[in-house]
């Protein structure tokens, strides 16, 4: 189940100004990323998952949101995730069974409850190489 298009609204004018504040405590963090149409650098707060060299993160608007089909256009962000910038390349759409053993228990249990099932992957460079 997506959440519903007003909601995403609400969050964008709303919770987001208030999230972005906790983008450098994992597991929240905040994804830099160019609008498609616009040019504009947009920040947006998130939940990310790092599972070795890349971060999965989950689509709770699904794949249609703006951050994502920005992202899947352009190739790249930059994370801003514990007090790094981590830039991140080769968005793919992941399915259920790809992500859910990326997931701690509670985070499941949440976006199992929102029927959560599309999921984003994207690739970080070796660690020594993080920053853009």
């Amino acid at each position: 189940m997506r959440l519903p298009r007003w909601l995403a609204r609400f969050n964008r004018k709303v919770t987001n100004r208030i999230l972005i504040r906790l983008a450098n405590r994992p597991p929240y963090c905040a994804l830099r990323h160019i609008g498609r149409s616009s040019g504009i650098e947009h920040r947006t707060p998130l939940n990310s998952f790092p599972d070795g060299h890349r971060f999965v993160f989950a689509l709770t608007y699904g794949p249609s949101a703006d951050w994502v089909q920005n992202v899947l256009s352009s190739g790249t962000a930059v994370l801003e995730y514990g007090g790094d910038e981590i830039r991140l390349t080769s968005p793919r759409l992941i399915s259920k069974a790809e992500a859910w053993p990326v997931l701690p228990r509670i985070a499941r249990l949440a976006l199992g409850v929102l029927r959560t099932g599309d999921f984003l992957a994207m690739d970080a460079p070796a660690r020594s190489q993080d920053r853009p």
